[in-house]
Order: C-alpha cells, then structure tokens, then sequence
C-alpha cells in the first residue's frame, strides 16, 4: 500500500495522487494501531503518573545555562505532557522538561 500522503477519495475507494495505487476504503484498524491511553515509563520501566516525584539517574547539564543538575536530585511532584520530554516539573527551583529515560520514580 502507498504511504504517500496526498490521497483522492472517491465514494468506495481511496486513490494516491502521486502513484495511481487505489485501494478500499473500508479497511480495518489492526488492533495495536488504535490509540490508547499513554503509558510513559522512568529508566527501570516503572509506569510514570501525574503527582509522582522522580529522581535524576545521572548528571544533566541544562541548555542554555552552564547549571548542571546532579544524579539522585529530587523533583517536586511531575506532571506528565505531550511532547518529547514528556515530563515537566521543578528541581532546585527551575521548571524543567525532562525524558522519562532520564529519572526514575522516587
């Protein structure tokens, strides 16, 4: 099946504009492709929720900044975002962003 983006939909059909490949439009969704609840995981694989406090797991200079935050610091309670660095909390005072395969819960 094409994976271009610019499709023409006709009434039982769907036609790639770049291609010509069609295909049905009625198509089932496979079972692991429906979208679920979010599930985010620390370093160890422990399930991350809104309110935890998580640990930094090691050194983390922060950008911009010549501040360094140190491994096994502690952060307020986390919450949990969209995004790349899918947690946003405070350590030492400043708000941060941070990626869950830099902590673990605490």
């Amino acid at each position: 099946m094409c994976s271009m983006p610019d499709l023409l939909q006709h009434p039982n059909r769907w036609e790639c504009l770049t291609c010509g490949h069609e295909w049905e439009s009625i198509v089932e969704i496979a079972p692991d492709i429906v979208e679920g609840p979010r599930i985010i995981k620390d370093a160890h694989g422990t399930v991350l929720s809104d309110g935890d406090v998580v640990v930094l797991i090691k050194d983390l200079p922060l950008r911009g900044s010549s501040q360094i935050l140190k491994g096994g610091t502690k952060s307020k309670p986390i919450r949990l975002v969209e995004g790349d660095h899918e947690i946003s909390c405070r350590i030492d005072g400043v708000a941060i962003g941070l990626k869950a395969c830099f902590v673990r819960k605490g």
